[in-house]
């Protein structure tokens, strides 16, 4: 167990380490967007949060995933263990099945009020980049480690099962959030196979219809089949707004103010019951109804 664990750590670091520097490196050669935002001043606390939430899952959750399916292994429990399948079987559907919860775990954030405070903190990040694709609140990525835990627990996945999907998210969200520049082709290629960064920036839009889509993080499947996906923002990549219309002061977002949001920070005229619907265009514009709209007083 205790092996596993370790081996789990050091193999999710490396990949960690070599995606996260890819990534830097082609989104300083190869930006999609201009930045609107001091990079320095977005990053330092991008890494804080990201850090903080390192921290309180190693401390508190050390190897959770692992060692549950461990225990499901070895007490035979789980739906996957009584299926007709084989080792390489039952592991791309404990991938597929992580990943659609991890979808439905999205939608749900967006959709209960609650959550949604939570979930602004990785909403408000004024650009978008592969530090934002882990920027999200402490209390969020404890949920979130609560959820996927329950789902281990029902399906009994593989140890390497487990370790794949880890692994697979956390690179695709490094992935899917970078600011980078893909030809028009090579991109709808891959989004038949796996969210893309120009795919889930439409879910970064300042335009409620456009952040109520696209909900997916590794896979592209679960859009399409439950009507959530957009395929490109109204204002395209290069002109669309990035975050939430009632933070757009860098100078409040700081470190304190992003771990203090969910309590102290206006949700704005937020709703789901725009989803699947297309933005509204007049003259040329967006109206003011279609954006994040702090509430009135």
């Amino acid at each position: 167990m205790y092996e596993a664990i370790t081996f789990e750590t050091q193999l999710r670091v490396e990949i960690f380490s070599g995606v996260f520097l890819l990534m830097a490196l082609w989104e300083a050669l190869a930006p999609k967007r201009r930045l609107t935002v001091s990079k320095t001043g977005r990053w330092g606390n991008n890494i804080g949060i990201i850090l903080l939430d390192t921290l309180l899952v190693r401390l508190l959750l050390p190897g959770a995933g692992v060692a549950l399916a461990a225990a499901a292994e070895n007490a035979d429990w789980g739906v996957l263990r009584h299926l007709p399948l084989g080792f390489w079987g039952k592991t791309a559907i404990a991938i597929l099945f992580l990943d659609l919860v991890v979808y439905l775990q999205h939608l749900m954030f967006h959709a209960t009020p609650l959550l949604w405070r939570l979930h602004m903190m990785h909403h408000a990040d004024m650009d978008i980049d592969v530090t934002t694709g882990l920027r999200f609140h402490p209390i969020e990525i404890l949920i979130s480690m609560g959820i996927k835990l329950s789902a281990i627990a029902v399906i009994g996945p593989t140890i390497a099962a487990v370790i794949a999907f880890e692994i697979i998210l956390n690179a695709t969200a490094m992935f899917n959030h970078g600011n980078i520049r893909l030809p028009a082709g090579i991109d709808r290629m891959l989004r038949l196979l796996v969210v893309t960064p120009d795919m889930h920036r439409v879910h970064h839009s300042v335009v409620i219809r456009e952040t109520n889509s696209n909900f997916g993080f590794n896979f592209p499947w679960w859009d399409r089949l439950f009507g959530t996906y957009r395929a490109q923002p109204v204002r395209g990549h290069t002109d669309m707004t990035i975050g939430l219309a009632q933070f757009r002061d860098p100078g409040r977002i700081t470190l304190l103010h992003l771990i203090m949001l969910p309590f102290t920070g206006d949700p704005g005229g937020y709703s789901l019951n725009r989803l699947g619907r297309d933005p509204e265009v007049l003259g040329g514009k967006i109206p003011d109804n279609e954006t994040e709209q702090p509430r009135k007083k």
